[in-house]
């Protein structure tokens, strides 16, 4: 068997209002609308996509980098984005509640944690070089 797509599918209560924050204010572009009569349904790329798997204590530490603290649930979105730091921002100004700023991480990249709409929980990071 070939996967040749992740499709991450989220319901959310405020449609419009998640919709407008992931395509316009973190710029993911629609690729299709399949919305009719039966419901809306908008497809946004993001890019290539993996899936991750942690253990409980692998989690764990991720947390403690990026916030400090045990936050996230079973699924957390990451996102590479060219800029951790303005992304951040935009995402916060479009209503996201930030956790934790951008953090320089011990493996090199700069994370901002959120929580977005749609009750998704994201990383936003960059590699950039060090200072």
């Amino acid at each position: 068997m070939h996967v040749s797509e992740l499709r991450l599918v989220v319901t959310a209560d405020d449609y419009d209002g998640a919709l407008a924050f992931y395509r316009d204010a973190l710029g993911l572009p629609v690729v299709a609308d399949y919305s009719s009569a039966e419901g809306r349904a908008t497809l946004l790329d993001v890019g290539r996509a993996r899936l991750e798997l942690f253990d409980g204590r692998q989690a764990e530490h991720i947390d403690r980098v990026e916030v400090g603290r045990r936050v996230a649930g079973h699924i957390r979105v990451a996102l590479e984005v060219d800029d951790a730091a303005v992304a951040a921002d935009r995402a916060a100004t479009a209503g996201a509640e930030v956790l934790a700023a951008p953090t320089r991480t011990p493996w090199g990249s700069l994370n901002a944690r959120l929580e977005a709409p749609a009750g998704l929980q994201l990383t936003l990071f960059s590699d950039e070089p060090e200072a």
